[in-house]
């Protein structure tokens, strides 16, 4: 299996892992292969429980003791699967190295970085202190922490969590390792750092010359770094093949189907994304069959039989390319991007949604009137010290001056990196309270002139929020009947009967069966209890959603239908949203309009295209060229801007640019160009009347 160059390091063979639980026994991995060459990178990608990290804990050996573990995992030739916890502990560090997706709960808070990297040192070679020292400054220097002389005394809580990031990669190529395992070592990651993190990831592939296996859901970086894909689904892998290779020609429904719902910035076409449907099957007492059966668009009765081997793909363009599908070979490539490619007797494997019309969308914007509108709002924070006698030493200031407006069936994307003020100004906005600065209007009407409870509750109706995780935002405790009808009810709604109609009909509205009305919410996927949390929003029918991240903790799969949904509901009732997002891709499929944040003020907003298309501000063009796209041909040519550092304090309030620490063209100035950006605030202003303003001296 795999596509080796050298003789494999790494070479994993009918890999199965179960657990048991009270269902019955879970398969959690099921006859997983592959082989890993030296300074080649396998990506293993699929959705949430298809095994992806449970395969790479077994090779690690760090599964749970009522694990069971089969098949063989052979590291030179040395079968791990004979080791025990103490002979492993010999490999983990030294020939095994492991970048978790959470550094945070990886490092030890209690001691400094450098003492930890020295612990790694140590534990594998025989080092004097100060040479393990020297060597553990030297690492972070290499993964690019700024004076790590001095850093690496610190602990980490004092990083940030791109540097923590760093940290952690350093141990992992503490010991030259022959290979890196990394889970999702960018998930949690702004754009701009994940972007630094994966230069850093192919720097320690170089200086060490191990192999590496990516585990992640984002295509745009398995676009980016991988070499081979393997993709997994209910345990098993589907498909394998070239990076290349599988983007361009995938043969398997279920690749095509992940491929088909992942939006991209680089697509100025609004259209619809294609979703996976259906769920992912539980690993508990498969049916016959191939596992993807229910949710495929061109299954047969033949695939119901029995579920299909990994094997070569006849007539691929690669060879070795395999794929887990009796029709395969039918699967044929056009050479569109439209649907991956992927036709079967001339029609697409995943048609293509009809765009929803908005009738809003038909009038100018300057006719329709304003949902939201904020002027000069600004947020500062006492910033105190003291254990027992609190006392103010500064502030921070979170938003500063802020302006934007909303009109009705318009949706602003509010971007930027964790810090900006995204969220602290979503809280002003929700609180309804006069803001220290500024101006806020929801629908014509002032905050600051509401009087009474009576008064606000009646505007609180007009305005609703969804936030980032479902789980945490639906108390596990009532039924869905009950949490929607809960906003009801408080607005005075008190006909069980009319409740009953309105719960039924936003289940319906979101696309879930009004029949499970009376389920929890632990009942539902991650997918369907973003539907419910959207659905509750809804249920008082406001005129303005304000959505903080909301699909940021989904697979791509679901992503795409929750996505779907929005612009869906977006037409037909009328809404507009204030969409607060890191990810520029999904902002291009959701939004009109985009404002970018940095450190508390708008650097740059305008119309969705021409901010995209032409970004004026330096901070915009480094979001954007940071986004992966997920085409090895476009990702691995694009021109990336790579912003070196991170954000600085937000209790500076010096004039000034604020970007001009990082600013890849402060650099290119003269000297009295750049004494402009250290002393002169710029205005946010525009050229040519098209409402296209960014806040840059020079642009």
């Amino acid at each position: 299996m795999g596509f080796p160059r050298t003789a494999p390091v790494l070479s994993v063979r009918d890999l199965a892992v179960s657990f048991p639980s009270e269902a019955g026994r879970v398969d959690a991995v099921r006859g997983v292969d592959f082989d890993l060459c030296p300074g080649r990178t396998l990506a293993i990608v699929g959705e949430s429980g298809s095994g992806k990290s449970v395969t790479s804990m077994a090779v690690m050996g760090l599964l749970p003791e009522y694990a069971s573990v089969t098949g063989s995992i052979a590291l030179n030739g040395r079968e791990l699967l004979e080791l025990d916890d103490r002979q492993m502990s010999k490999i983990r560090g030294r020939d095994l190295g492991m970048i978790f997706q959470d550094p945070l709960s990886s490092l030890t808070p209690i001691f400094s970085v450098g003492r930890q990297i020295v612990e790694a040192l140590e534990i594998h070679q025989n080092l004097d202190r100060d040479i393990a020292w020297k060597r553990a400054v030297e690492l972070l220097d290499l993964v690019g922490i700024p004076n790590a002389a001095e850093r690496a005394r610190s602990f980490p809580h004092e990083f940030s969590g791109g540097m923590r990031q760093r940290v952690v990669i350093a141990m992992a190529m503490a010991n030259d390792p022959q290979i890196i395992i990394a889970d999702e070592p960018t998930t949690a990651l702004d754009v701009t750092v994940q972007a630094q993190i994966l230069d850093v990831l192919r720097l320690s592939q170089a200086e060490t010359g191990a192999a590496l296996i990516m585990i992640t859901h984002d295509l745009g970086v398995v676009a980016g770094v991988a070499d081979e894909v393997l993709v997994m689904y209910a345990g098993r892998p589907v498909e394998l093949a070239p990076v290349e290779e599988l983007f361009a020609r995938p043969r398997m429904p279920y690749t095509i189907g992940l491929l088909g719902a992942v939006p991209r910035v680089d697509v100025a076409e609004r259209r619809p994304l294609v979703p996976i449907a259906g769920n992912p099957p539980l690993l508990v007492d498969l049916p016959p069959g191939c596992p993807f059966q229910p949710r495929c668009p061109v299954s047969v009765p033949g695939c119901g039989d029995r579920e299909p081997e990994l094997t070569v793909v006849p007539g691929a363009a690669v060879d070795g390319h395999r794929a887990a599908c009796i029709r395969a070979h039918e699967i044929r490539y056009d050479g569109r991007a439209v649907n991956c490619g992927g036709r079967i007797d001339g029609r697409p494997v995943y048609p293509v949604p009809p765009a929803p019309d908005a009738p809003a969308a038909h009038v100018p914007r300057e006719q329709r009137p304003a949902v939201l509108e904020v002027k000069g709002l600004s947020k500062t924070f006492p910033l105190l010290r003291g254990a027992l006698l609190k006392r103010r030493v500064g502030w921070v200031y979170a938003v500063s001056g802020v302006d934007l407006d909303i009109r009705q069936g318009e949706t602003l994307g509010l971007v930027g990196e964790s810090g900006c003020g995204k969220t602290s100004t979503l809280l002003e906005i929700m609180n309804l309270r006069p803001p220290q600065s500024g101006s806020i209007r929801i629908g014509g009407v002032d905050v600051a002139e509401l009087r009474g409870r009576g008064a606000e509750r009646q505007l609180r109706r007009t305005l609703q929020m969804v936030f980032q995780d479902p789980i945490g935002a639906l108390d596990p405790r009532m039924t869905v009947f009950d949490i929607l009808a809960e906003p009801l009810q408080a607005i005075g709604e008190a006909d069980r009967t009319a409740i009953g109609a309105r719960v039924d009909e936003l289940m319906d509205l979101v696309g879930l069966d009004p029949e499970h009305s009376d389920r929890f919410p632990t009942a539902f996927s991650g997918g369907q209890r973003q539907r419910i949390a959207i659905a509750r929003a809804l249920a008082t029918n406001p005129s303005l959603l304000v959505l903080d991240e909301p699909v940021s903790a989904l697979d791509v799969s679901i992503q795409a239908g929750v996505i779907n949904l929005l612009n869906e509901l977006k037409a037909t009732l009328g809404l507009s949203y204030l969409f607060v997002a890191h990810d520029l891709s999904v902002v291009r499929q959701i939004s009109d309009r985009v404002a970018v944040m940095y450190l508390g003020r708008i650097v740059e907003i305008g119309a969705l295209d021409e901010v995209f298309d032409n970004p004026q501000h330096p901070y915009t063009q480094a979001l954007l060229s940071a986004i992966p796209v997920p085409d090895p041909v476009v990702e691995r040519t694009r021109e990336r801007i790579v912003l070196r550092g991170d954000l600085p304090s937000l209790i500076d309030s010096a004039s000034g640019c604020r970007f001009v620490s990082r600013c890849p063209l402060h650099v290119t100035l003269d000297v009295a160009q750049r004494a402009r950006c250290i002393g002169e605030t710029p205005e946010l202003t525009g050229r040519g009347g098209t409402g296209h303003r960014n806040a840059c001296h020079f642009r």
